[in-house]
């Protein structure tokens, strides 16, 4: 045996330097070089898990902000309703005249309740939009890990705004 790995050039002191070596190098490079690398995944994992939670609390906001909507726009329409009835109601007693007067009137506050609710959801939206914007900025920040010109954040938020929209 001893002369087969001497044929093959194999000699045990070598053998065993170069074992102890490799496993040296390796261990430093699983020290100082591997680890760092994980660590730094690991915490690019739990940011992009940060951005989708936020995003997911977001559509939840939203969500929730517009059942909000329904269900004011929906109580504007029941007091719309219960106006609309009352004038009926003083409308039988009253002339004709007074008649056109209280359902003109209620039809007048049915508008600007519709119209109060549209103005409101439409700021609602509009916020929505710029923090979704700020928030792909920030998220795209984090995630690419560099800092973004103020030309390349208006160029995301502009993006991600007509996204939104579409």
């Amino acid at each position: 045996m001893g002369e087969t790995l001497q044929t093959l050039g194999i000699h045990w002191p070598k053998l065993i330097a170069q074992t102890v070596n490799f496993a040296i190098v390796l261990f430093v490079l699983w020290k100082w070089a591997y680890q760092p690398v994980l660590r730094m995944l690991e915490l690019r994992r739990e940011k992009i898990a940060e951005s989708v939670a936020q995003a997911e609390r977001i559509r939840a906001e939203l969500e929730a902000t517009e059942r909000q909507r329904r269900e004011i726009l929906a109580q504007a329409q029941s007091q719309a309703q219960k106006l609309i009835e009352e004038a009926r109601q003083a409308a039988a007693r009253l002339h004709a005249q007074e008649t056109q007067r209280a359902i003109a009137a209620a039809e007048q506050i049915l508008a600007k309740a519709r119209e109060a609710a549209e103005l409101d959801r439409a700021r609602m939206v509009t916020e929505l939009k710029r923090e979704v914007g700020r928030l792909v900025v920030q998220t795209t920040m984090a995630v690419t890990g560099k800092v973004l010109t103020p030309e390349d954040q208006r160029r995301i938020l502009e993006e991600s705004t007509r996204q939104i929209a579409a």
